[in-house]
């Protein structure tokens, strides 16, 4: 499946496809914001897609992604299990903790928790 804008409870939403090539480089995090230009508000990324790195915070690779994503005005949700990120790193579960009560980067497990997110931030 081809990276999709679907309409989502009601936003628009760049569906990355999950065989996509992976996101190693804050260059390879644009390309995704540059789905704006498609009409998307929120850019949904598989978390397979995303490699060790985003999820070892002492690289400051997922804080780069994030920031990029926040500067530009573009909600980044990033689908998947990360259960096994999460066991390792306090720091990684504090930041989905504090990203998930934002409105501006969510880590949800499927595509229909986001849909849930969505809906609760509709005004």
């Amino acid at each position: 499946m081809p990276d999709v804008v679907q309409e989502r409870a009601g936003t628009q939403v760049m569906v990355c496809d999950p065989d996509g090539p992976p996101i190693t480089t804050e260059e390879d995090a644009l390309q995704l914001i540059s789905a704006v230009f498609h009409g998307a508000e929120v850019v949904a990324v598989p978390a397979s897609r995303l490699g060790d790195s985003f999820f070892a915070l002492e690289t400051r690779f997922a804080g780069e992604v994030m920031q990029k994503f926040v500067n530009y005005r573009v909600r980044l949700a990033v689908v998947g299990d990360i259960s096994h990120h999460l066991e390792r790193s306090s720091a990684l579960r504090a930041l989905v903790h504090e990203s998930n009560r934002s409105n501006h980067v969510w880590f949800v497990p499927d595509l229909d928790a986001l849909d849930t997110k969505l809906s609760a931030t509709k005004p």
